[in-house]
Parts: structure tokens; sequence; C-alpha cells
């Protein structure tokens, strides 16, 4: 039997790249999915993907940064499909470049969007997520980089959220609440856009990839989620995964 068949799952940054990948991989499971973005037109074409796969989906467009409105946002989704059972934080839109050149208010945006909407959705969700929910927060490799360059606001938002996600894991372990990290690589629109805008680069990068190449983001990461979220894995919780063919070192 699919124990996950008929859970509902809210994926924030879910209209395109990772956050979409993850969506279609629990929709294969028979995971209802409310999709969270800021570009209604990316979540619908989200939503159709996922209802062609037999499930229901709904688009909610919201900035996650606005911290302030996300307990209503949660409380939209319970309303409209009835519970709640995964929470996955994968939006982010904060900013890349050399620290020097980087002003307070975009250093900002980075801890807006991940940690601090994260922590205020977990909140939000909690009581839903009692008795056998789980979390999925996405970080990142460049929080281990050998070379943080441009990286370091980043690293930085990550390195946070990372952090929350295990205070989370062990306070939230008597609830019956599992919290993990991943940390992928995927072929995201943006990133698809800078290795054909920089090919030399690009292949410097997949050659630095033991496994030689860039995770889709279905195959590689939603179906990661999958198991992740799943009952096989039902006794891993505070963990973060790399999901970045062998190349970066958590220790």
């Amino acid at each position: 039997m699919n124990e996950l068949k008929g859970k509902v799952a809210l994926i924030t940054g879910a209209g395109q790249g990772v956050g979409e990948g993850i969506a279609l991989a629990l929709a294969t499971e028979g995971l209802d999915v409310a999709v969270v973005g800021r570009t209604l037109a990316k979540l619908e074409s989200t939503c159709e993907a996922l209802r062609a796969r037999g499930v229901r989906a709904a688009a909610y467009e919201i900035d996650v940064s606005d911290t302030a409105a996300l307990a209503t946002l949660v409380d939209r989704v319970v309303t409209d499909f009835g519970r709640l059972d995964i929470l996955v934080n994968n939006a982010y839109a904060g900013a890349y470049g050399p620290l020097l050149d980087m002003s307070d208010d975009d250093f900002r945006k980075g801890f807006e969007s991940a940690p601090f909407a994260a922590f205020a959705l977990m909140k939000a969700c909690h009581p839903h997520l009692k008795g056998g929910g789980s979390i999925v927060n996405l970080v990142t490799s460049a929080m281990v980089r050998w070379d943080p360059t441009t990286y370091g606001a980043y690293a930085a938002a990550k390195s946070a959220l990372r952090s929350l996600t295990r205070t989370v894991a062990v306070e939230w372990a008597p609830d019956g609440i599992r919290a993990n990290s991943i940390a992928p690589h995927a072929m995201s629109p943006g990133l698809e856009g800078w290795t054909k805008a920089h090919p030399e680069e690009a292949g410097a990068f997949v050659a630095s990839i033991p496994m030689r190449r860039i995770g889709d983001p279905e195959a590689d990461i939603g179906r990661a989620v999958v198991a992740l979220v799943g009952p096989d894995l039902g006794y891993l919780t505070g963990a973060t995964i790399p999901l970045d063919g062998g190349q970066a070192f958590f220790g």
C-alpha cells in the first residue's frame, strides 16, 4: 500500500525548477499539492502538470518574504485541502555577489525569504503536522563550498536555515514531526540559462561533480524527497542530505 497517497504537501517556490520537480514527484505518489510562489502563470502551469497525474492541485500566489501573511496562507491551504502533511520550504529570493558590492537590503533578502519565511511557515504548519508530518528545507552545498566567493549571502542564509531545521527536528520530535534539509544541485531555469551563457565555466562546474552531471529536478531531487518523507526513512530527522552527485563534503 502507498502510505503517501492522499496526503497533502505545501511547496514554496513550486512554479519552476526544483520546487516543481519535487511537486511532480510527490504527485506521482498520489499526494495533493498546494503550489506556492510569486508568479501565478508559473504556478498554474505546475498545477496543470500535477492534475494530469491525477491529483488535486491549487495555486497560491504570495511572496514568502511577507511573513505576516504566511499563517493565513496555511489556513487557506488546510481549508481547501482538508489537511496538511508535508511542508517543503524551497523558495529563495536573495542576492549573490561580492560582499563589498552588496547592500544591506540585498543581504537581508536572503534571510527574509529563507530562514524567516521557513520559521513562520513551520510554526503555522506545526499543529497540522503533528502525529506524522514531515518538513523538508532546501539548503545548499555553498555552505561548505571550497571557495565561497560571491556565495556569501546565500550560504549565510541557508546555514541559518540548516541550523533552524536541526532545532525543529529535536524540539518537535515528541510531536511526531520530522524535519530534514536537502542540499541539491539541479537544472533549474536559472542554472540552465547560466550554463548556456557561460559554457566554459559550466563545463568546469560539471567536472567538479564526481557523477559528472547536474541533477534533474524531478528524477534526482523530487524522488529523493519522496523517499525522505515516506515511511522507510521514518527514523531520520535533523539530517542534511547532499543531493549533488558527490560534489560537497559536509563532514
